[in-house]
């Protein structure tokens, strides 16, 4: 089945204002760039977003997934996304069924920067099973926030911003798979979930073993598409320069389009065009037999800046993922959603700080990495 064609229209992130400050001295900031996008569906005005802009098509796609309006990323033909006029027009390919009845009703949320969800919040969480063998290491939660903590982000040089990342623990190490900044964190792990849709079906999450070398390289958001197979580039007449260039063996990432190097992917990404990951992934399940069907992997982590609230676990459940990881805390419907759904949920993740909110038996704490102070030892 083909995937849906998607725009490309990332918009930049920050703007540079005139601002005083306490000493009344004149200089310029650089502020979060806030805009706002009304999204239809089949000419349908259904939600308006406040958004940076940073990847708005899989916004838009994790949003539909996450509210459940849409069932399979095949329903959808293209997302368009024009800024010049603030929208982006979803065309599906046979419409969404019930979809007044769908929308009829709204949950008022905590989320900045959306609100509200439609239908009930708890809805088809008893069809929901996450991977029971997944875990994570306590050398992997340290890995993984030290990761964020390095990382270049528009919060360091703009503020006012959320972050989520997905992350592979497949390895010792884990690997930044994704990482997303909006204003609001609800759009940050809609976005992560539009991505993921369009390219971690369970094979290619789970059993990355089994795909060719380049194909998983591709889906692992590897470096560069030099060392995909020439049945893969050098056939792909209908790359866009940029991508052709690199495949040639042309100059680094940096002078590709910032769309193509956003979030180490790296790629050529109109899915289902040639050139793209998807339609590599595409090709290879066409080839293998290989079965299809929603994400999730006892391998992936999720992290997020924000506070853990029932959406937010709801979310990370719906998406597969196992693991949370949160910098901030936890509700109390945060918590019962995830003892429900089996999901760990770890936060205050800072430095060497944590506390395992729920299903703790998914984290494997390992002695020796963290000397507790001695309550009896005399103070200085």
């Amino acid at each position: 089945m083909t995937l849906p064609h998607l725009s490309l229209a990332q918009a930049p992130l920050t703007c540079e204002i005139d601002a005083i400050n306490e000493y009344g001295e004149h200089l310029q900031v650089s502020i979060p760039a806030e805009r706002a996008l009304t999204v239809y569906v089949d000419k349908r005005e259904l939600v308006t977003l406040m958004t940076l802009g940073a990847h708005p098509e899989w916004l838009v796609l994790g949003y539909l997934r996450n509210q459940r309006l849409v069932k399979s990323v095949h329903d959808i033909e293209s997302i368009t996304v024009d800024w010049d006029v603030g929208a982006a027009a979803v065309k599906t390919r046979h419409g969404i069924e019930d979809i007044e009845e769908k929308t009829s009703k709204r949950v008022v949320t905590t989320g900045c920067g959306q609100g509200s969800v439609f239908g009930g919040l708890m809805d088809e969480l008893d069809q929901i099973s996450l991977p029971p063998e997944a875990s994570l290491t306590q050398s992997q939660l340290y890995s993984l926030v030290n990761t964020i903590r390095l990382k270049e982000t528009t919060y360091k040089s703009a503020g006012s911003v959320h972050a989520c990342a997905l992350f592979d623990t497949t390895a010792a190490e884990p690997e930044m798979l994704l990482f997303v900044e909006d204003v609001g964190r609800h759009n940050a792990i809609d976005t992560i979930a539009g991505w993921m849709w369009l390219n971690m079906a369970p094979t290619l999450v789970a059993s990355r073993t089994a795909l060719p070398p380049e194909v998983a390289e591709l889906a692992r958001g590897g470096p560069s598409l030099r060392s995909m197979s020439p049945t893969l580039v050098a056939s792909r007449t209908a790359l866009p320069p940029e991508g052709v260039e690199l495949a040639r063996g042309g100059p680094s990432l940096r002078s590709m389009a910032p769309t193509l190097v956003a979030s180490r992917t790296a790629l050529p990404l109109l899915p289902g065009e040639a050139g793209s990951v998807a339609l590599a992934v595409e090709e290879w399940h066409a080839t293998s037999g290989a079965a299809t069907g929603d994400f999730g992997s006892d391998a992936l982590i999720f992290y997020t800046t924000g506070r853990l609230t029932s959406e937010m676990v709801i979310k990370s459940a719906q998406m597969g993922v196992p693991i949370v990881v949160s910098r901030s805390g936890i509700t109390q419907m945060g918590h019962q959603v995830a003892q429900m759904v089996g999901l760990c949920a770890i936060g205050r993740a800072t430095n060497k700080r944590f506390v395992c909110y729920a299903q703790p038996q998914r984290l494997k704490l390992q002695s020796g990495l963290v000397v507790k102070p001695d309550a009896s030892a005399p103070q200085s």
